[in-house]
C-alpha cells in the first residue's frame, strides 16, 4: 500500500513538471501596421508518463501478489491450529476417559 501510494504521488508529481515558453513576435506590414503574434509552447519533461504508468502497474502486481501469499498463510495457519485444537480436545477426552476409569476401580476396591 505504501509503495503504490509512493508511485502516485511520484506520478502526479512528475506530470506537473512542464516546461512552457512564450515567444512574442512582431512583424511589420506592408501597409505599416505592425503584427505582434504570441507563440506558446509547452514542453513535457524528459520523464515518460507511459513507463510511470508502467512502474505503477507493476506495483500494483507486486501488491496484489503479496496479498494473495499472505492470504494462503493465513489460510493455512488456520487449518492448522484447527487440527491442533481438534488433537488437544481428543487428548483431553482420552485423559477424562482414563481419570473415570481410574475412579470406577477405586470405587470397586473401596467396596471390598
Amino acid at each position: 500500500m505504501k509503495l503504490f501510494l509512493a508511485a502516485g504521488i511520484v506520478f502526479l508529481t512528475l506530470l506537473s513538471c512542464k516546461k512552457s515558453e512564450t515567444k512574442i513576435e512582431t512583424t511589420e506590414n506592408p501597409d505599416g501596421s505592425v503584427t505582434t503574434t504570441t507563440i506558446e509552447t509547452e514542453e513535457s519533461s524528459n520523464l515518460d508518463s507511459a513507463k510511470i504508468n508502467n512502474t505503477v502497474d507493476k506495483a500494483k502486481d507486486k501488491l496484489n501478489t503479496a496479498g494473495e501469499k499472505i492470504d494462503d498463510a493465513a489460510d493455512k495457519a488456520g487449518e492448522k491450529l484447527k487440527e491442533a485444537g481438534e488433537d488437544v480436545k481428543d487428548a483431553a477426552a482420552k485423559g477424562a476417559e482414563k481419570v473415570e476409569k481410574g475412579a470406577e476401580k477405586v470405587k470397586e476396591d473401596l467396596k471390598k
